[in-house]
């Protein structure tokens, strides 16, 4: 079971999750416990909601909102990227994830490649 803090309309909630046997996802969260189905055509991940760190000025670290497997990187250095550009694929509890980006600007670092593991808040891209 992994603890986790999601957002909900702008309210954040603190639940527990874990993956049943049938691939429903169990959310526990003040005393109840709801099952959720997974879905593989959900919009990509809105890195906005994801992390509010910033290095110097005019830079945004993108981090990893849960961990996962990288199975693409579509950004390198130098790239220039817009609002929305997926920068990012990865496999989270067997589902296919996306990372764009929140910003226009220019890849600075990216700090992963295809099949590396990371843990949640690693750093994966950098942009300023």
């Amino acid at each position: 079971m992994e603890e986790l803090t999601i957002r909900v309309n702008g309210k954040e909630y603190k639940v527990k999750v874990e993956e049943g046997a049938d691939g429903k996802i169990k959310v526990h969260h003040d005393g109840k416990t709801y099952e959720v189905e997974t879905r593989s055509d959900i919009g990509p991940v809105i890195t906005e909601d994801i992390e509010k760190v910033s290095t110097k000025e005019g830079e945004r670290i993108i981090k990893a909102p849960i961990p996962g497997t990288i199975i693409s990187v579509d950004a390198k250095k130098g790239d220039k990227v817009k609002i929305g550009d997926t920068l990012i694929k990865f496999v989270a509890m067997k589902m296919e994830n996306e990372i764009v980006s929140p910003k226009e600007g220019i890849v600075k670092e990216v700090r992963v490649k295809k099949n590396d593991s990371v843990n949640k808040d690693d750093v994966l891209i950098v942009i300023e």
